[in-house]
């Protein structure tokens, strides 16, 4: 008689030996994209002056136009003159950062880089990083430009100062990202300003104290990260010490841009229609 042959069944998996350490995720493959993205647009964006004067040169103008509008009231200077430190990169760094990604996309280069194997976070995060590195240019920039050449005045240090201009620069650069996504040309890119920046520009507390304001006008004022930016370089303005004031303000700002970027990787589309 044939022995019926038996199947063993594979023993149950025992629980890891002592000592064993879970693989570790490989973080190498992604920071290699997203490193080698950002090498891809700051190459690009070398071979685009117009955009580079933009970015770094627009700000320092409007700065120095703004010292000799007020140039009679130098008190009236540093009290504007520190909020809009950090406005203009914020505008500028929206900009050129909506109309850059879009060209990418409208071009086929956006699909063609996500048809490899690149992710669209780590897309995203190459974009932040390339245009972060500029905007630590402009900020620095614009801040010694202001403190050392047209005499602002400020109590607290310079380097909050630069923190904050950083900040609204990035948040710009997220901002920016963001909005590209739901953009079919330039020119509707830019139409995004008016709804984006403006209402921000106008109830951050720079024209009028948001105290003053419309209650539902005030509260609206409160959800919006500009405003936050403008409060951070007020407290420089008017304390010596990091206050516990500042150091909200410049986490909302950071936050709004990190809760941005991420939007923009989950909303970010391969080609416009």
């Amino acid at each position: 008689m044939n022995a019926v042959p038996t199947t063993s069944s594979p023993s149950p998996a025992g629980p890891p030996p002592p000592g064993h350490r879970p693989a570790a995720p490989r973080l190498a493959p992604a920071l290699s994209r997203t490193a080698a993205t950002a090498g891809r647009v700051l190459r690009q964006l070398r071979h685009d002056p117009r955009s580079i004067a933009l970015m770094l040169l627009v700000p320092v103008l409007m700065l120095t136009l703004l010292r000799f509008v007020f140039d009679g009231s130098p008190r009236t200077f540093d009290s504007v003159g520190a909020g809009l430190l950090g406005i203009f990169p914020l505008i500028t760094m929206f900009l050129v950062t909506s109309i850059a990604t879009l060209r990418e996309r409208t071009s086929g280069t956006l699909e063609r880089l996500l048809a490899m194997p690149l992710g669209k976070g780590d897309l995203i995060a190459g974009y932040a990083l390339a245009f972060g590195a500029v905007a630590v240019v402009q900020s620095v920039l614009a801040t010694a430009l202001a403190l050392w050449v047209l005499g602002l005045d400020v109590v607290g240090s310079p380097w909050l100062l630069l923190l904050v201009a950083l900040l609204d620069a990035l948040l710009g650069t997220a901002l920016g990202l963001f909005v590209s996504a739901f953009a079919a040309s330039e020119f509707q890119a830019v139409q995004f300003m008016p709804a984006v920046i403006f209402p921000q520009l106008l109830l951050c507390g720079l024209f009028a104290a948001r105290e003053t304001m419309h209650p539902v006008l005030e509260g609206l004022s409160h959800a919006l990260p500009m405003s936050y930016a403008v409060d951070g370089m007020t407290q420089v303005l008017t304390h010596t010490d990091m206050t516990a004031a500042f150091v909200r303000d410049a986490a909302v700002v950071a936050g709004c841009a990190l809760l941005v970027l991420a939007l923009g990787a989950a909303t970010l589309r391969r080609r416009t229609p």
